[in-house]
């Protein structure tokens, strides 16, 4: 074998080993949650709906439920240890939002800070029909056939090239 394919198979077998951490399974820490879920149905119950309503600060488009964030542990594992503490569902949800601002709920509530979210569809809908209506009725004003328009544009004569 040649230094050249020497080489090439110590680079090859160097890139297999610095992938090698990647190939065993993930560590995923013991969580308060794995370790013992809550022994109450209706504990239980109420844990799985708040975990749902909550978004994920860090991945911003799920619920804490499905997310493996740091944060999103760190916020389930509060919400069980308020529920446990005998909190109720809006003393929980009046905490994170103090916490974190009407962003972590997926339902904001309909304050006067939130009504553009609110309004926002109906009025670009709304818009969206303004305007489509004005297109319209602006076509609607000009003619279907422009005979006008053919008269200034003849035809090029037989003899001429194209």
């Amino acid at each position: 074998m040649s230094m050249r394919g020497i080489l090439m198979a110590l680079m090859l077998l160097g890139l297999l080993l610095s992938a090698a951490p990647g190939w065993s399974a993930p560590h995923t820490p013991l969580t308060v949650e794995a370790l013992s879920p809550l022994e109450d149905p209706a504990q239980r119950a109420r844990y799985e709906r708040l975990i749902r309503e909550i978004r994920c600060l860090v991945c911003q488009n799920e619920p804490i439920a499905d997310s493996n964030a740091p944060l999103a542990r760190d916020l389930r594992r509060e919400i069980r240890e308020r529920i446990e503490g005998g909190s109720t569902d809006r003393e929980i949800l009046d905490f994170l939002t103090a916490r974190y601002g009407d962003f972590v709920l997926y339902r904001p509530p309909f304050t006067p800070r939130t009504w553009l979210l609110w309004f926002a569809p109906i009025l670009l809908l709304l818009g969206g029909g303004w305007v489509f209506w004005r297109v319209l009725r602006s076509r609607a004003d000009k003619p279907l056939d422009d005979d006008e328009a053919w008269s200034e544009d003849p035809e090029p004569a037989e003899d001429t090239p194209r």
